[in-house]
């Protein structure tokens, strides 16, 4: 499996650290992201969600699966732009024809990529995906790259998932929490 990461921000960067001879890995930026999608079989928009809905509908994405780890926010970050009715992912899903999206890491911040994988093992990252194939690929990549995969069912769990983010990046920001934290699910025993 060859995963492309579009995007050299935060999460781009720490993630593809957290892979790096794990799994084939190849980065690139937004403008050179067209040799980058054709070569993978696995992209992460690892983008701001704007530049991820650009890519989608400007790249042939037929049978790859993208990994959409965008939360569609408000320009100041006081909160999210779709939500509820569609989400981020099903956006990118309608514009990346014949791909199979698949949402995930849109809920933790960037800093757990460079903590130790021991402390980040139990921290849930979120999946929602239509193709179960494709969702059970990327739980795999969560696996590698240190986190648990959490299942929560076809693409418009997305729709709760992101306010999910938005809450985490409330705390984390607005409410003086910091970077540290991520959204947990327990079971009671």
């Amino acid at each position: 499996m060859t995963l492309a990461i579009i995007g050299q921000g935060n999460m781009g960067k720490g993630l593809a650290a957290r892979l790096q001879g794990k799994t084939d890995v190849v980065t690139a930026g937004r403008a050179d992201a067209a040799g980058a999608i054709k070569a993978a079989d696995v992209v992460v928009l690892a983008v701001p969600y704007e530049a991820a809905l650009e890519l989608a509908a400007a790249h042939d994405f037929a049978g790859k699966i993208i990994v959409d780890i965008t939360n569609a926010l408000k320009p100041d970050f006081s909160g999210i732009t779709v939500g509820f009715d569609t989400s981020a992912a099903e956006e990118i899903q309608t514009r990346a024809k014949g791909a199979r999206v698949v949402k995930a890491y849109n809920t933790i911040f960037a800093d757990h990529f460079a903590r130790p994988e021991a402390t980040t093992a139990n921290v849930p990252v979120f999946l929602a995906g239509n193709d179960e194939a494709a969702v059970a690929e990327v739980a795999e990549i969560v696996r590698l790259s240190g986190f648990r995969p959490e299942l929560t069912g076809s693409l418009d769990a997305a729709r709760l998932i992101e306010p999910m983010a938005m809450l985490n990046i409330r705390l984390g920001y607005g409410l003086g929490k910091g970077t540290g934290i991520a959204p947990a699910w327990l079971e009671a025993a």
